[in-house]
């Protein structure tokens, strides 16, 4: 029980974190997207780095070397990271949170159609159906903002190919982040370098307490990812997939009670179908974890029902309750 609150714990200090991030890029102005987006790359590859060495991970490296396929997908996932991380920036400092929270609800819907379109996967109709929900419900948004909401579609699917890129490179979060960002470090740099030649960079002309800030950016990548991986080994997966939900309903909150954004109807009710659409893959979701328990629960106990002797049936034995339980559901 203790694993479980200290995983509980974790769980919610890490989507917490990322549910508070429009709150820490405003606080990075004057500084562009662009600029914000060079430090998080170059700051989280030294954060990252410092915690591998202080933990002696680093023996992956040369694994990962000798393997063409998994470098050419680390730098798939670098840049459909990069395109989202520099988006979801842009989009809170553009005054966009809600539509930005927006693209996080939509991402389990994306990733459920990239596991169609590439993986083949095969949905059940409870599947489908919330897929079904969630199209209609981006064609009412688009109505509501008089434009189809590109901002929350393309964090949708910048991330949603991001994690499919991460499912076939199966490394552990640290160790995917530090490869990532080796692949973003030298563009990101170089652009910074170029920045500071031009006297454009505003690292150095805003004082200390601002080029504290850019680099946090390290910090603010690192930490959420190792509360992530701590929650992750102590919790089911399914409590996990639940939890998800808390970044994206901190950030429209944020946008909503914080930074005043307009809501009117027609975009409740965009959002509205969407939350309708999670909650039926949820509850898809939910049903399926036990019914794979149950199974699992059968499964385990098959082999001892087939190796028990036989024994004379007898109605003092049928009484018996370990004779007459079973181990499918009532």
């Amino acid at each position: 029980m203790n694993e479980r609150r200290a995983g509980l714990v974790y769980g919610f200090a890490a989507y917490g974190m990322w549910g508070l991030f429009p709150l820490f890029w405003p606080l990075l102005e004057p500084a562009g997207a662009l600029e914000i987006l060079a430090h998080r790359m170059v700051w989280a590859l030294v954060v990252v780095a410092v915690i591998l060495l202080a933990m002696r991970r680093w023996a992956w490296i040369s694994e990962v070397v000798r393997q063409p396929r998994r470098l050419g997908l680390i730098a798939v996932a670098a840049l459909f990271v990069s395109v989202n991380w520099g988006l979801y920036i842009w989009a809170v400092n553009a005054g966009h949170v809600v539509e930005a929270s927006l693209g996080y609800f939509i991402n389990p819907l994306v990733t459920i159609a990239l596991g169609v379109l590439v993986l083949h996967e095969r949905l059940r109709p409870v599947q489908w159906a919330a897929v079904g929900v969630g199209v209609l419900a981006v064609v009412v948004l688009a109505v509501g903002y008089g434009r189809l909401p590109w901002i929350a579609l393309t964090l949708a699917f910048s991330f949603g190919v991001y994690g499919l890129a991460k499912k076939q490179i199966n490394m552990g979060g640290l160790e995917s982040l530090a490869a990532e960002t080796s692949v973003q470090f030298l563009p990101a740099l170089v652009f910074l370098v170029v920045l500071g030649a031009r006297g454009d960079s505003t690292f150095t002309h805003h004082g200390p307490g601002h080029a504290a800030l850019l680099a946090a950016c390290g910090l603010v990548t690192a930490v959420p990812l190792v509360c992530f991986g701590m929650a992750a080994t102590r919790l089911p997966l399914s409590t996990i997939g639940l939890m998800q939900y808390l970044t994206p309903v901190f950030q429209f909150l944020i946008g909503v009670l914080h930074f005043h954004e307009e809501m009117p109807p027609e975009r409740w009710a965009g959002f509205l179908m969407v939350w309708a659409a999670l909650v039926l893959l949820t509850w898809d979701a939910i049903r399926g974890a036990r019914r794979g328990r149950t199974q699992a629960r059968a499964a385990r106990q098959a082999p001892a029902v087939r190796e028990t002797p036989p024994v004379r049936e007898t109605p003092a034995v049928r009484e018996t309750p370990e004779a007459t339980d079973s181990p499918l559901p009532g």
